[in-house]
């Protein structure tokens, strides 16, 4: 490729190398169909990368002209060791996915048609979001919702259900934030207890799928339905949690947990449900960086209501666990566990509270936030805490010398 010159109209906009699959936009510009997929699904952007103009339909037209030229002047170029590209394959239709769910009502064809679905989802972006336009999403959901069908089939690599089939395509599709939303408002909040039904009583596996795609309702979901969560949805997210599927679906659960608890009710209920002792339980032996700072967001968001207060101080290594993260997990986690420190202290400082926090270590590590850089908000949460309780600590011996310097008289 370096000894001869590409044509610059064989060129992707985006990727600037040759285009394998050109496809138009409404623009007029050009581009690569899996560059231009990216941009429009997976970065959920609705401009044209060249122009910057709006799009006015995200369909994609085959430059088939431009295909042809390119794959003809690869096989002029062959002895420059240019190889030429096959046709690409054509995307599916509406009509071919709407044929395909007629046929997967049929319990003796089911399967078969879920498994084809699942393949073409895979393909690319474009599939994906052809098949939620074909109603694919309301079918799939309404095999989740059916209690029925739970008959189980046998695969290569196992034992699955056509329920279980449904909620990994469902996934799979990474479904627009309309479809999402609509997902979510079906049925009443039917689906989302077909889910936590799931996350009690499915495989690992579907328990995984459950909660990743109970992440990406909740991230387009409204104030109104994270409050009508119930107990039991709870219950089940921390029960994911607790069993460490993978290091995907703790995530995910972690993340669901923060998306619902910036509101008090919830708060109560995730630490009903057990969240902090999980969650301390899971700190002292994790050191995935992003892992850590949710399990802070979390601890901090619960230790916001007295239910979730006391049940750290009800761990026999609440405080020192949330201590030794500080200064050892990034920025974001220091701050995050001074946080919870200062609810501790302001709200649930009991006297042997206070002497707990002096002989774990927690004032000198306190005292040690003043001496480094580790942000202004942490500083200032752990100036106050220190000003909080200065009768009892400043003049402990439980305080290092070279540290009893920075205490805030």
């Amino acid at each position: 490729m370096e000894e001869i010159q590409v044509p610059p109209y064989f060129i992707c906009p985006i990727s600037l190398e040759m285009m394998k699959d050109p496809v138009t936009i409404s623009t007029g510009i050009t581009y690569d169909r899996e560059n231009i997929e990216k941009w429009i699904f997976s970065a959920k952007s609705n401009t044209c990368p060249a122009t910057k103009q709006s799009l006015t339909c995200i369909e994609l037209t085959p430059n088939v002209t431009l295909r042809r030229f390119i794959q003809s002047w690869c096989v002029i170029n062959a002895s420059y060791g240019i190889e030429r590209f096959p046709t690409p394959k054509p995307p599916v239709s509406k009509p071919q996915i709407i044929k395909l769910l007629k046929e997967a009502k049929s319990p003796k064809l089911q399967m078969k048609s879920l498994k084809r679905l699942r393949s073409i989802a895979s393909e690319n972006d474009a599939n994906k979001r052809c098949m939620e336009s074909a109603g694919a999403m309301e079918f799939l959901a309404s095999i989740i919702n059916n209690n029925n069908s739970n008959e189980v089939f046998e695969e290569e690599d196992g034992f699955m259900s056509s329920k279980d089939e449904a909620l990994s395509i469902l996934y799979q599709l990474k479904l627009s934030e309309n479809g999402l939303r609509s997902l979510i408002m079906s049925g009443n909040g039917e689906f989302i207890e077909s889910l936590t039904r799931i996350m009690q009583h499915g495989s690992y596996e579907s328990r995984a799928y459950a909660v990743m795609l109970m992440k990406d309702m909740l991230e387009a979901s409204t104030p109104t339905l994270l409050l009508s969560l119930k107990q039991e949805f709870f219950i089940q997210v921390v029960q994911v949690l607790r069993d460490e599927i993978s290091q995907k679906a703790m995530k995910a659960s972690l993340q669901v947990l923060v998306n619902a608890c910036p509101f008090g009710r919830n708060r109560v209920k995730a630490a009903e449900a057990g969240a902090i002792r999980v969650l301390v339980d899971l700190l002292l032996d994790s050191s995935e960086k992003r892992i850590c700072e949710l399990m802070l967001v979390l601890l901090d968001q619960i230790c916001q209501s007295a239910e979730g207060r006391a049940e750290l101080l009800n761990h026999p290594g609440g405080l020192a666990i949330v201590s030794k993260k500080i200064l050892r997990v990034s920025k974001v986690g220091s701050e995050r566990a001074i946080k919870i420190l200062h609810s501790i202290s302001k709200f649930s400082s009991t006297s042997s509270v206070v002497q707990e926090m002096l002989s774990l270590g927690v004032v000198a590590k306190l005292c040690l936030v003043l001496q480094v850089d580790c942000g202004s908000k942490g500083k200032e949460r752990a100036r106050e805490i220190l000003k909080f309780h200065a009768k009892a600590w400043m003049n402990s011996p439980c305080i290092p010398n070279n540290l009893l310097s920075s205490y805030p008289f």
